[in-house]
């Protein structure tokens, strides 16, 4: 019973906690989650899309599209983030000049997460109502026209909801590439609070990251209904 005694006041102590680390850190994670959320928001975007009119339309060469980026979709979708790392790691060299911190965790992140992005907006957009595209479309309007007059303003809450997930699901991601050098909060709570036998150290970097997250939720539900017309 001491013991356990001994472990909670040592985790309250706070005294291995150096406060200008936990800011760096925090910085970095902040770093790796905006930068890899905006890309994943484009690159999802963008594959969501293709998805949702590929499966549509009664073209010739859309089932081969649908085929294709459902296949890549699913198959980055599929593979555990920290071995996406390990594979990515000549292709992140190569574009980012180095594996290491922040900057080598982004590709890993984006390229992780868009598959992801990109299943819920193709929900979100299976869910306009089907009649408001039919109007579009008996009116004469072209596919670029429907995509940005018709498909983006209806499903944009859906839309805000799904990159909001997704941005939390990348805060933890970076925890993880934290664990393998990418520095941020993950790096700070593993490297130094498991390794040395910090637990404050640990706890408060895992206070940071739910701080970090819970302010995303807030944003994303505030924005979500803002732009919501129903």
């Amino acid at each position: 019973m001491s013991e356990f005694i001994d472990a909670f006041a040592e985790m309250f102590s706070f005294e291995n906690v150096k406060w200008d680390d936990v800011l760096t850190a925090t910085n970095e994670t902040l770093y790796m989650t905006v930068i890899s959320t905006v890309f994943t928001f484009i690159f999802g975007l963008v594959l969501g899309i293709i998805l949702f009119l590929s499966s549509k339309s009664e073209h010739a060469a859309s089932a081969p599209v649908y085929g294709v980026t459902a296949f890549l979709v699913n198959l980055f979708r599929a593979i555990p983030f920290i071995i996406l790392i390990i594979l990515l790691i000549p292709f992140t060299k190569v574009l980012m000049g180095t594996i290491m911190g922040s900057q080598g965790a982004l590709p890993a992140l984006i390229i992780g997460a868009s598959p992801f992005y990109a299943r819920l907006v193709e929900i979100g957009l299976k869910e306009i109502d089907k009649g408001v595209i039919e109007a579009a479309e008996s009116m004469g309007a072209n596919t670029w026209t429907i995509i940005w007059k018709v498909l983006l303003p209806e499903s944009l809450p859906a839309l805000i909801s799904g990159i909001t997930v997704t941005a939390i699901m990348l805060v933890g991601s970076t925890a993880i590439a934290g664990v393998i050098g990418a520095g941020g909060l993950g790096n700070l709570a593993y490297m130094v609070g498991f390794t040395r036998n910090q637990s404050d150290v640990t706890l408060v970097a895992t206070v940071v990251i739910l701080v970090i997250v819970f302010i995303i939720q807030i944003l994303g539900d505030l924005t979500a209904k803002a732009v919501d017309k129903r």
